[in-house]
């Protein structure tokens, strides 16, 4: 990771920075809501960034920046990230569902069990399972689940139509139920079983099922539908379910998320936590597919405010791109090759403007 100047990020200068105030402001907002010691995440050969107290200099100064561009550049020192950036999208998808079971609604959705716990091993690694007899074991994977295992538990949230419709669900970690008599709510992450996440697209490339460059969330989706006998198993070979909360945040607004601020489409990114820290800003250079399907450029400054399943590596990115139509067909589509730079924030005593 290498220090570089502003100047070498592309399209730096046609960044619309008036927009930026208001995540900036949230994500500072947050940090005061947090302990100083707390460890926001990143690697440890990080300079400055890793802590809540890291960002003291900079969100006090922000309290009186009237100009985003000039505020960035003062606080904080774009650091390129070595690695070969690689950028996904995921959206806020819109379900039908009912509070009560009944005709078409006959797909549960679970809140987190009560016996679910996380706990440390004997090697210090985080585990999640239960406890049987004394004994810790793994949790139930998605095939118990799907076959009863927390069947008449009270646990449940909601019915949705399909079980394809709570998998996507479950891949993007938040959604709007669309009830009956056309009010929403909105559902959040809770937590997850701890079993290994095994991405549907790359079983179906393996299996001949899809090519390698035809896999998306609608060539998924369409593969599922269309083989209705085999829908379930398939679903099961990822033994991955993840569990939610109701959120009764504001629906004008995106789902709240894993750092505790409310997701900004086209600003709000999930990363991998032990190399990238919560609230950092992050230059992005990458391509994303217009309303043509034609891939363009999109250069933008972005935060790291939530995590994923499947996101590992330090310039891995998947881009938060809203609710509705559109936003579900750029984040089914966006699989683009890119550039990533952190912005870490500066001590104090180094500010400097650049």
């Amino acid at each position: 990771m290498n220090p570089v100047g502003f100047d070498a990020l592309q399209g730096w200068n046609q960044e619309d920075f008036a927009s930026l105030m208001v995540p900036l402001r949230q994500e500072c907002h947050r940090l005061s809501q947090l302990p100083p010691e707390t460890v926001l995440g990143g690697a440890e050969t990080l300079p400055f960034g890793r802590h809540a107290s890291d960002w003291s200099g900079a969100c006090a100064e922000l309290e009186s920046a009237t100009d985003a561009r000039t505020y960035l550049q003062t606080w904080f020192q774009p650091y390129e990230v070595a690695t070969s950036a690689f950028f996904t999208g995921y959206f806020e998808p819109q379900i039908q569902a009912s509070l009560t079971q009944g005709g078409a609604y006959q797909t549960p959705l679970y809140g987190r069990p009560t016996d679910l716990v996380r706990t440390k091993a004997t090697n210090g690694q985080t585990v999640t399972g239960r406890w049987v007899n004394g004994q810790f074991a793994p949790y139930y994977d998605r095939a118990a689940i799907d076959h009863g295992a927390l069947a008449g538990k009270g646990l449940e949230i909601a019915w949705l139509k399909s079980p394809v419709d709570l998998f996507f669900l479950q891949i993007q970690g938040s959604g709007r139920l669309v009830l009956p008599d056309g009010n929403q709510i909105r559902v959040g992450y809770s937590g997850k079983n701890g079993q290994p996440y095994v991405p549907l697209g790359r079983v179906l490339v393996q299996e001949g099922q899809l090519a390698p460059n035809a896999v998306s969330m609608d060539t998924i989706r369409a593969w599922l539908e269309a083989h209705p006998d085999q829908m379930m198993a398939m679903m099961e070979r990822n033994p991955d379910y993840v569990f939610f909360r109701r959120d009764d945040g504001n629906l004008g607004q995106g789902a709240t998320g894993a750092f505790g601020v409310p997701l900004t489409a086209g600003r709000s990114v999930a990363i991998d936590r032990s190399l990238v820290p919560f609230a950092l800003p992050l230059w992005v250079e990458t391509k994303l597919p217009d309303a043509q399907g034609r891939p363009s450029n999109w250069d933008h400054l972005v935060f790291a405010q939530d995590i994923g399943t499947d996101i590992h590596g330090a310039g891995r990115a998947d881009l938060f791109t809203g609710w509705g139509a559109f936003a579900q067909y750029v984040a089914g589509n966006l699989h683009s090759a890119g550039r990533m730079v952190m912005l870490l924030p500066r001590p104090p005593a180094s500010a400097d403007t650049q």
